[in-house]
């Protein structure tokens, strides 16, 4: 499996995001995906489904094998709030231990090196393998890496072929954070998009397909989510071509629609 490496940590670099996913389905889709080569399932807290995701992971077999991540809701960042939420979430996933930890989304009202002192504890007890963080700017990972007792090995953003995030990217890289994209499709609108779709003709790929190379050729680690057992196959389908540097470029034009689609009430100021 194709994996990017931080801080000596290997993350695959293909997961299966379950936002959404409930019940039975997400169960079956979790262990469809591990069956079908993904080794990487990603769950949060606010999702409402680790039960289901670590339903999924077991009845795989291959549990060993599969890095699980969950993520801490930004009203569960006050030290005693992440020892309390990290230990349910692993009762709800039945698992020995989190692969990786991330705190889902930044909460100003709450001191950063709290959060990350309580989730240092977690790793340090082995409750935990590694932590990360999701939808951090550029100051956010700056004063992250400056106040973490313990090396962070991710940042978890939206990223697609539509919005521009060179400003993020180039920090986790100077931090030796790897970067996770989620919605890394657009929610769909990589489909029916015709440069994407031009391009994949030309490969016998679809233009999502597209999307999701577009962003492993960059070294960057894609979740995709879908609630459809086909899909799953056509997501993990992206090894066997490679897009050209002028494809690659083209792509990366269309970036300047500037479409950012996850914007909640409490995200921070975007760079």
């Amino acid at each position: 499996m194709h994996s990017v490496e931080a801080k000596g940590f290997k993350i695959p670099i293909i997961g299966l995001g379950t936002w959404e996913l409930r019940g039975r389905d997400c169960a079956r889709l979790t262990e469809q995906a591990i069956r079908l080569g993904y080794r990487h399932i990603d769950t949060a807290q606010m999702y409402g489904n680790e039960a289901e995701v670590g339903e999924g992971v077991r009845a795989s077999g291959k549990r060993a094998e599969v890095m699980v991540t969950t993520k801490i809701a930004r009203t569960n960042l006050a030290p005693q709030d992440v020892e309390r939420s990290t230990k349910e979430s692993l009762s709800k996933l039945r698992i020995d231990e989190i692969d990786l930890l991330l705190i889902h989304w930044p909460n100003d009202r709450i001191p950063l090196a709290e959060t990350l002192g309580a989730m240092a504890k977690l790793k340090q007890a082995g409750y935990v393998r590694q932590l990360g963080v999701s939808n951090f700017t550029v100051a956010l990972l700056d004063e992250a890496s400056k106040v973490s007792p313990e090396p962070l090995v991710c940042n978890q953003i939206e990223y697609h072929p539509f919005l521009d995030q060179s400003k993020v990217i180039a920090a986790c890289k100077s931090h030796d954070i790897a970067v996770v994209a989620y919605s890394p499709i657009a929610r769909g609108s990589a489909m029916g998009n015709d440069v994407l779709e031009r391009i994949g003709r030309a490969y016998g790929k679809t233009g999502a397909q597209v999307s999701l190379r577009w962003l492993i050729q960059q070294n960057i680690v894609v979740i995709p989510r879908t609630s459809k057992l086909a899909r799953l196959d056509e997501n993990f389908a992206i090894f066997d071509f490679t897009l050209s540097d002028a494809e690659i470029t083209e792509i990366a034009r269309l970036s300047q629609a500037g479409k950012r689609i996850v914007n909640l009430a409490w995200a921070p100021q975007w760079d």
